[in-house]
């Protein structure tokens, strides 16, 4: 079931900021509003309904001209987008049906420079990359991380930070700030992710470091997920913070006990358009994508979903990635 899926209301009040402190907390499923203010205080109302009102800009006729011939003549940016019940990032709006989210509104602002309308196939992980290999979809917006394994296969242009965020039962008294604070504990993973190749790392340096490793599991989605969470058959979940943070917000007996970059500890982890390799997509992507941000429209996009920390300043193409793990 997606997240939110039996949400009645039409907006939550929430913020991710990386400390969340929660504020007459209610859970939304019952028609009521959630109030979550971050350390600032600042509050952030989101709209969930299928009628989004989405931030939109003007079409740049030079930038639009870069496109790939054959998109800008079918006039249709074909996204593949996955982790529909990953709010606020991709999910159903309380219609089961519209997709919403940051990731969506901003592939729909990108769409606007280049005078494009945005179809949306939501699909599992992994097939987001053989539907891009294959060419059926042109660009994915679906929080994926620039790592130096993708880029061997694909383009990438930036548009936020990449933050992982590891969610525990409320009350856990865990907190994380690196491998060894995971030493021994069961975490689950979303599989083929960055967060499970760091996750990996991690528990391979505890036992070089003669710590226990890390027992890794693997569910098939985010309800059997946050059950075992629940019922203390794992300890922690790792995954993208701001559904961390989200999730957290909402009343679900969780919080976030410990954020680090997606791309390791010694680079700021980005997460990025992704295209095929060559496409000749990636320059107008790029080029779009610093005109938003250049006239104030990403921004708001950001705000509307709580996600102004995780700001470029510019969107960059094929920059370094996660490394590739040291066999």
């Amino acid at each position: 079931m997606p997240v939110l899926a039996r949400t009645t209301t039409a907006a939550v009040t929430i913020t991710l900021a990386s400390a969340l402190v929660l504020a007459g907390c209610s859970d939304p499923s019952d028609g009521s509003t959630t109030e979550v203010a971050g350390t600032s205080g600042a509050k952030t109302k989101i709209n969930l309904s299928a009628d989004q009102q989405r931030v939109t800009t003007a079409k740049v006729d030079s930038i639009a001209a870069r496109l790939p011939a054959e998109v800008r003549e079918r006039g249709t940016l074909e996204t593949v987008a996955s982790s529909t019940s990953a709010a606020p990032l991709n999910f159903y709006a309380t219609d089961n049906k519209t997709v919403i989210g940051v990731e969506t509104d901003l592939v729909h602002l990108v769409a606007d420079v280049l005078g494009l309308k945005v179809r949306i196939t939501p699909v599992s992980w992994e097939n987001i990359f053989v539907g891009l290999d294959s060419a059926k979809y042109d660009v994915s917006f679906s929080n994926i991380t620039v790592t130096e394994e993708r880029k061997e296969k694909y383009d990438f242009a930036t548009y936020r930070e990449d933050n992982l965020g590891f969610e525990a039962k409320k009350g856990s008294g865990l907190k994380v700030d690196g491998p060894e604070d995971v030493a021994g504990l069961t975490v689950a993973v979303s599989s083929g992710t960055n967060q499970e190749k760091l996750l990996i790392e991690w528990s391979k340096e505890n036992e070089k470091a003669g710590r226990k490793p890390v027992d890794i599991k693997y569910y098939q989605n985010d309800s059997d997920t946050y059950l075992a969470l629940r019922s203390g058959r794992i300890d922690l979940y790792l995954g993208p913070n701001p559904t961390a943070a989200y999730h957290a917000a909402t009343g679900r007996q969780t919080e976030v006990v410990g954020t680090y970059s997606g791309a390791g500890d010694t680079l700021q982890g980005l997460v990025a358009a992704t295209t095929k390799k060559d496409s000749g997509l990636v320059e107008p992507l790029a080029d779009a994508l610093n005109e938003v941000i250049r006239n104030g429209t990403y921004g708001k996009v950001l705000a509307r979903w709580g996600l102004s920390d995780e700001a470029v300043e510019k969107s960059e193409i094929n920059p370094p990635g996660l490394p590739k793990t040291d066999e």
